[in-house]
């Protein structure tokens, strides 16, 4: 397996590892003081949690009409220009006196530019990264953005206590920016992937192309949802506990760290192929104590203990990548990518509305159950999924493709 040192030595991994690590630091400070603007100035758990994660919510839109730029756009422009839009975003968001609807509308602006970032990006890392180097270098990823998380939150929480949401929001903004002079000077600049324009129709053709095969849809549908429903559960800490939500978010980004270096670097690709179905239910399981409303200290550590199961989300990628032609791939990644923020949107609403029903306890359980029912659900559909035509095991007469049988599809 590649090792991670020899990730670093490959031309224009640092420079996205760095401007990416930028861009997940202002998306941390940033989130958390416009949820704790936003609860400060309406009380409510809805939009607390909506303000936070309701970004994700235009990625669906995104992703059904810009998604192709994924691969028909120089990589270097594209992000450069995604990590400006968001300083300038972020910036207006800092406006002594803007209504909470003109921040709602920035949030959705934000996220229909955002719904290309993630395909840009992994499709860059597919491309700079040798085949074998694609799951240790998202690794890599993952870990750097646990480890902001957990600085970011912590920092942010620290930050709040003695600045204003403003205040901060302004950091967050001055970050983004820092991101952008990082891709900008330390990329290169490639042409894009695909030929052809950005278009509408073309990211209906490819979607559709992706979305045609049974596999490859659970495969979708197993990133998609048990992770969003998890992170409605996340997105009602400011209001469950709201003095300690950077603790909370803190412990969750540990956790992710954890289950990272796990998955990516120490388990054998048996083993890990075979680990998607438990790790997804480790997310949520811990999250079913949230019924008895826990003190911080148990709560803290049921976070920790869920967020090591999003290490899945590795398992799972490595298999797109094996279901996907090397000419979509960075439109594949970006669908995951929309999808998965998009699910996290809706699941935040949802979870909002419990809250605002029952209480913030109540509705991180009740996110809980469904995430461990979906999981269980596409486990029993994917056992045995045939691999989809353009596929290497495909064309033997129905049979499973063998590494099919060692990895659940879609779970």
């Amino acid at each position: 397996m590649t090792s991670y040192r020899s990730l670093f030595r490959t031309p224009e991994f640092t420079p996205l590892f760095l401007g990416s690590a930028a861009q997940t630091a202002a998306g941390t400070v940033g989130g958390l003081a416009l949820a704790t603007l936003v609860y400060r100035a309406t009380g409510s758990p809805l939009l607390s949690a909506v303000s936070m994660f309701g970004p994700s919510l235009a990625q669906v839109l995104g992703a059904t009409v810009l998604l192709s730029g994924a691969d028909r756009l120089p990589p270097r422009m594209a992000l450069t220009a995604i990590a400006l839009v968001f300083a300038a975003g972020t910036a207006l968001q800092a406006l002594p006196g803007l209504p909470v609807g003109a921040v709602f509308a920035v949030l959705l602006a934000m996220g229909l530019v955002a719904s290309l970032g993630g395909g840009v990006r992994w499709g860059l890392l597919n491309e700079i990264l040798a085949k074998d180097g694609y799951l240790p270098g998202r690794s890599v990823f993952n870990m750097m953005s646990g480890l902001t998380q957990i600085a970011g939150f912590a920092t942010g929480g620290a930050l709040l206590a003695t600045l204003s949401p403003r205040v901060c929001l302004l950091l967050s903004a001055a970050l983004y920016l820092t991101a952008a002079l990082a891709l900008r000077l330390g990329l290169s600049a490639r042409p894009p992937r695909s030929a052809g324009r950005p278009s509408a129709s073309a990211t209906w053709r490819a979607n559709s192309t992706l979305w045609s095969d049974r596999s490859r849809r659970l495969t979708y549908l197993g990133l998609w949802l048990p992770n969003g429903m998890v992170v409605g559960c996340e997105s009602l800490y400011v209001s469950y506990a709201p003095h300690a939500a950077g603790t909370l978010f803190a412990c969750g980004a540990l956790g992710m760290f954890a289950g990272d270096v796990t998955v990516g670097r120490l388990l054998p690709p048996g083993v890990r192929r075979r680990l998607a179905t438990p790790l997804l239910l480790l997310l949520a399981v811990p999250y079913l104590a949230f019924a008895v409303h826990p003190p911080l200290p148990l709560a803290a550590l049921c976070v920790t203990l869920a967020s090591v199961g999003f290490g899945a989300s590795l398992v799972q990628q490595e298999r797109l990548m094996d279901l996907t032609p090397g000419e979509l791939a960075g439109q594949a990644l970006g669908l995951h990518s929309s999808g998965m923020l998009t699910m996290q949107g809706v699941s935040a609403a949802a979870a909002g509305a419990v809250a605002q029903l029952t209480t913030p306890a109540t509705g991180m359980a009740l996110m809980a159950a469904g995430s461990v029912a979906v999981t269980l659900v596409l486990a029993a559909a994917g056992r045995r999924t045939p691999p989809p035509a353009d596929h290497p095991c495909a064309g033997g007469g129905g049979r499973v493709c063998s590494v099919q049988m060692t990895l659940p599809v879609g779970v």
